[in-house]
């Protein structure tokens, strides 16, 4: 049985990946916003919930105090942003830039001393960073952040591992599931494999990422060769 520690787990991807792990006899612990929310969401499966604002890093040591050993972190939190140069919103930036870079980095920093040589951690960015589109401004920009961000953390904390996913269209997500149908059927005749992802198979990779030995420093496109279209 691992410790799982998944950072922003009450919706969409990370909970799914929480609910898989739990599912397989992990001991789970999720986070979200709201206390509340997290203790119920993660009671349905036998996790435990904590409260954890990325957006606020000054609160995130306070919030991590209680957690012991740590086997894998994924950090999931995520922030929708729809943020133009022409049109520019510098409260949602900052509030967007601090979540993805400021705060991930600061819960890494809270669990230091909780994770050890065979512990391993996975980033969550987005192919914004690849394929920006307008209201990408910031969505793109921290996303590609988030590889440095890995970098600089596989150097630091070697032999820990450090690898970040970077899912394209997940077509069963909260997110793309409330887009008109007509959007989504573009999306797959622009997609090779002629299929969206789906959350289990973000999920998958994640996974992947965190039990491969070998595997360190690596940025893993889940899109179904979307970028190619």
């Amino acid at each position: 049985m691992s410790s799982v520690l998944v950072v922003g787990g009450t919706s969409g991807i990370g909970l799914e990946f929480a609910r898989s792990r739990a599912g397989n006899g992990d001991d789970v612990v999720l986070t979200g916003r709201d206390t509340q929310r997290a203790e119920a969401v993660a009671k349905e499966f036998g996790a435990r919930g904590l409260a954890l604002d990325l957006a606020r890093p000054l609160e995130i040591a306070a919030a991590l105090a209680g957690m012991g050993r740590v086997d894998h972190l994924v950090i999931a939190g995520v922030s929708r942003d729809d943020n133009k140069v022409t049109d520019y919103d510098i409260d949602a930036a900052l509030r967007l830039v601090t979540l993805k870079l400021v705060g991930y980095t600061e819960v890494v920093h809270t669990l230091r001393g909780r994770l050890h040589d065979d512990s391993s951690i996975v980033l969550f960015g987005g192919q914004a960073k690849e394929r920006p589109y307008p209201g990408a401004t910031t969505v793109a920009t921290v996303n590609a952040g988030v590889r440095g961000l890995m970098n600089s953390l596989a150097v630091e904390l070697a032999p820990v591992r450090v690898n970040a996913v970077h899912p394209g269209v997940v077509g069963d997500s909260p997110y793309w599931q409330a887009k008109p149908e007509k959007v989504l059927a573009t999306l797959r005749t622009e997609t090779p494999t002629g299929r969206l992802a789906e959350m289990a198979d973000v999920v998958d990779a994640v996974d992947f990422l965190l039990r491969n030995r070998s595997v360190n420093a690596v940025e893993l496109t889940v899109d179904g060769g979307w970028l190619l279209g």
